[in-house]
């Protein structure tokens, strides 16, 4: 009996994870995540599965941010029945995740489809709909860490914390083989260690492959302990309070937004802080703070701040839109966090759009951007972007504050991976960047893993695995959006193109202007000329 391991997400990108294990008796996915960032990236969303959704068995969920799960009402429309396997918070997270994102694709499509009948254009369908992640809710079936459970026929799983957010975990996966037990760790998003909230990651050791998240691989930052934390947000804050206007923080609605609240809440409450009116603008926010009230309180700690935050006089919850609208009436000093963390969507695009030009307005990102996406266009220092079709001045201030990430940097990485040893086959490197992944390939190398025993999946790739021994069965990869009846080609300029138009629509003065269009020129210079040989896009 065979068993094959193929990516099928968050293979060269941060965003929309899946791999799928296949044996003779059974196959089951890790993650079903959506595509976020450019748009060529977004438009996969749209493609059918390189797999037929019916024959799946189960679904391994790691946990519930929408880039491991985004996908799972798709899938289940698509003909999966379940179930879906993840611990209680998640689920819990994914009962409010699913059905919101179900709803912006419906809102997005609506207005979309408004727009199309003015241009002549036929009508889209949303990807999913909010009945749809409602019906995807009843296939879950809850575990606990540290639990083995049988979740298809000759494969078993194990889930261990990850550390990331409230639910998150590691999977093993043990898959029986005619040479034995076959062990497979997935690291899912592995968290830094050290917060508040959420414990250390952890995970079992002397596995046979190792499938790990790279999303900081290239980079060491640093983690500070919860206290020199706040003590940096403090700054930033009495910073913005000096500037004179509102202060903007994009935010993740799901644990970035609950830890930030419960920092301020500490912060005002020992007077290190002026006290402002805060504003949580976020329904899937308010509805997720709800959640890690239940779930989100350390034993160890005093008091739960989660409880601390529902009865504060200084936070509102403003989950009407017309509330939201109301912002845009109140002067001075005041706190808004919003979805969503990358700026690509949600409330936090109409605040970003009234305030940016504002002088006296501060914009705080407290965590990781994506290529491609509007927040990382602010933190390089764009100077105009495009918003909701305008072009938008920035001249508030942008600051950064990476010390709220999830994600483990490098040296967390590498550390978690050595923990794991000894790994008899190979470590697949997944969920990065490529500078995230050759990076992490670099340090692991450097510290003794042989580099053949390294693997870089692309998207699709796909993987014989034996006890040790890994080889590569890759067939045709799947084309880039709109072109599978192109050539390769024609695959890698629409891919081009496609990133270009969005890097220039978002950042249409950005002084690397010139710059990025030489380098386009030069790519599809390459491209035409070597007709697509690769079968893959070059850089731009």
């Amino acid at each position: 009996m065979g068993v094959e391991l193929s990516f099928h997400g968050a293979a060269g990108c941060v965003t929309g994870f899946c791999a799928r294990l296949s044996t003779g008796r059974a196959t089951v996915l890790v993650d079903c995540g959506m595509f976020q960032g450019s748009k060529s990236l977004k438009a996969l969303n749209y493609e059918p599965f390189p797999f037929e959704a019916g024959e799946v068995d189960a679904v391994l969920l790691t946990h519930a941010h929408i880039d491991h799960s985004g996908l799972l009402p798709k899938l289940m429309r698509a003909g999966f029945e379940g179930p879906i396997w993840a611990t209680g918070a998640t689920r819990d997270l994914c009962a409010v995740m699913l059905p919101d994102a179900g709803d912006i694709q419906e809102s997005e499509v609506r207005q979309l489809n408004r727009r199309n009948e003015r241009r002549g254009r036929p009508p889209v369908e949303p990807i999913y709909t909010l009945r749809d992640a409602y019906r995807t809710l009843e296939l879950f079936r809850t575990t606990k860490l540290h639990r083995e459970v049988e979740v298809a026929p000759g494969i078993t799983a194990v889930w261990w914390d990850a550390g990331h957010m409230l639910g998150s975990a590691s999977i093993e996966v043990r898959v029986e083989t005619e040479e034995g037990t076959v062990t497979l760790l997935f690291s899912g998003d592995l968290g830094p260690g050290g917060r508040d909230f959420i414990a250390d990651p952890e995970g079992p050791s002397g596995v046979d492959h190792l499938i790990v998240e790279s999303t900081y691989g290239g980079r060491v930052r640093p983690t500070p302990d919860p206290a020199t934390r706040r003590r940096m947000l403090a700054q930033e804050l009495r910073d913005a309070r000096a500037a004179g206007g509102p202060l903007l923080i994009p935010a993740f609605a799901v644990e970035r937004s609950q830890e930030l609240l419960a920092d301020i809440q500490i912060l005002v409450e020992g007077g290190d802080i002026p006290e402002a009116d805060i504003f949580l603008d976020s329904p899937l926010a308010i509805e997720a703070t709800e959640v890690f009230r239940r779930r989100g309180f350390s034993p160890s700690m005093e008091r739960n701040p989660f409880e601390d935050l529902r009865s504060s006089g200084r936070l509102k919850f403003l989950k009407d839109p017309a509330d939201s609208d109301a912002l845009e009436r109140l002067s001075g000093w005041h706190i808004i966090l919003a979805a969503s963390g990358m700026c690509e969507a949600g409330r936090v695009r109409k605040h970003l759009k009234r305030l940016l030009w504002r002088r006296d307005a501060t914009v705080l990102i407290p965590g990781y951007q994506a290529a491609g996406t509007l927040g990382r266009f602010l933190v390089e220092g764009a100077r105009r972007v495009r918003i909701q079709g305008d072009d938008v001045a920035v001249r508030a201030r942008i600051r950064s504050l990476d010390i709220y990430s999830g994600h483990a940097d490098a040296e967390g990485l590498a550390a978690w991976v050595r923990a794991r040893g000894p790994v008899s086959g190979t470590v697949f490197l997944a969920h990065g960047e490529p500078e995230g992944l050759e990076g992490l390939r670099d340090r692991l190398t450097g510290e003794g893993i042989a580099a053949d025993r390294i693997a870089i999946p692309a998207l699709d790739g796909r993987y014989a695995i034996g006890k040790a021994a890994v080889s590569v069965t890759d067939g045709p990869p799947r084309l880039a959006p709109g072109t599978a009846a192109r050539p390769d080609w024609h695959n890698a300029r629409a891919a081009l193109l496609l990133d270009l138009n969005e890097r220039l629509e978002a950042a249409p003065d950005d002084p690397a202007r010139e710059a990025l269009l030489a380098r386009l020129a030069a790519a599809l210079a390459s491209v035409d000329q070597g007709q697509g040989a690769s079968g893959a896009a070059p850089a731009s």
